[in-house]
Order: structure tokens, then sequence, then C-alpha cells
């Protein structure tokens, strides 16, 4: 009985590890704003800044290009968001850092 078991388990892990491929492609074709240009768009709000982290994601049903930067001035992160379809800047946040660290544990 525990292999069909575990055949399950094996096939169930495979296909989410595959819907999530398929999701970042299906995400990566729709937008229109590279990473590259999306990202010198987000510096203009984090002078000097360097950039930690960027991903493509959907938020509240926007497609956008996520930024997080350290600036030499403070040890806060300014988190960019730019709309993945029009370049425009969706929204600007600052983080302390262990507010980065909580949102990565969920």
């Amino acid at each position: 009985m525990k292999i069909p078991w575990t055949l399950g388990s094996i096939l169930v892990a495979g296909f989410v590890a595959g819907c999530a491929t398929e999701n970042e492609a299906q995400l990566q074709a729709e937008a229109k704003i590279t990473k590259t240009d999306a990202q010198a768009t987000a510096l203009t709000q984090a002078p000097n800044g360097t950039c930690k982290e960027g991903e493509l994601e959907r938020e509240h049903g926007k497609l956008i290009w996520s930024f997080s930067f350290t600036t030499p001035d403070s040890k806060d992160l300014t988190e960019v968001n730019v709309d993945a379809i029009n370049g425009s800047i969706v929204n600007v946040e600052h983080e302390k850092p262990e507010q980065e660290d909580a949102e990565k544990e969920k």
C-alpha cells in the first residue's frame, strides 16, 4: 500500500512544479515591459540603490515587476512595483529588514 501512496505523492509534486513553471512562462508572455526597463524605472524611486531582488508577479490582479533596493544612506529596503504592461510606477514602500525577512517566511 505504501508504493501507490508514494507514487501518487511524487506525481502530485511533479504536477504542481510543472504548473509553477508554466505560470511563470505565462506571466513572461504577458509582460510588455522588460525586466531591465522596469528596473531602470524603479531605480528612479531609490536613487543610488542596489537591486537586491526583482521578480514578475501578479498582485491584486495586476501584472507587476517587483524590486527591492538597498540604499547607502539607510538600512531600510525600498520596494518598488512597476506595471509590467505600461511601465508606470504602481507603488513604493519602505520596509525595515525585519519586515522583509518576515515576508519571506510566509
